[in-house]
């Protein structure tokens, strides 16, 4: 028993201190030469004009979120299409209540005006 535990804990071990050193020697060997023009803020090869920090609304992640949501939850359904023909009543109807339950998602998203781009 103790050997199992031991080969979790070497694992651990492992998938800590790789990453830590990478990050270290990445820290001592990457070159450091700054000056003002490393500095400015870069984005898209234009020059920014005013604030660089805009606010955005939160809705416009939010309208993200629940796109992917949408997108991944839809991408389960795959394997029940494809299986369809093997499925018996119980595979269907757990289908159904899975598609109920994102088209209640939906509702909710629509009712609550997070659908809405302003």
């Amino acid at each position: 028993m103790l050997n199992d535990w031991l080969h979790i804990g070497i694992f651990l071990a492992i998938s800590v201190l790789l990453p830590a050193t990478a990050i270290t020697l990445a820290g001592f060997l990457a070159p450091k030469k700054p000056n003002p023009l490393k500095n400015e803020i870069y984005e898209c090869g234009i020059e920014t004009v005013g604030e660089a920090w805009v606010q955005f609304k939160a809705q416009y992640y939010v309208f993200g979120l629940i796109f992917l949501v949408f997108d991944v939850e839809t991408v389960f359904l795959y394997p029940w299409a494809v299986a369809f023909n093997q499925l018996t009543l119980y595979g269907v109807l757990e289908a159904l209540v899975f598609v109920l339950i994102l088209a209640g998602g939906l509702v909710y998203a629509w009712r609550k005006g997070a659908l809405e781009w302003v």
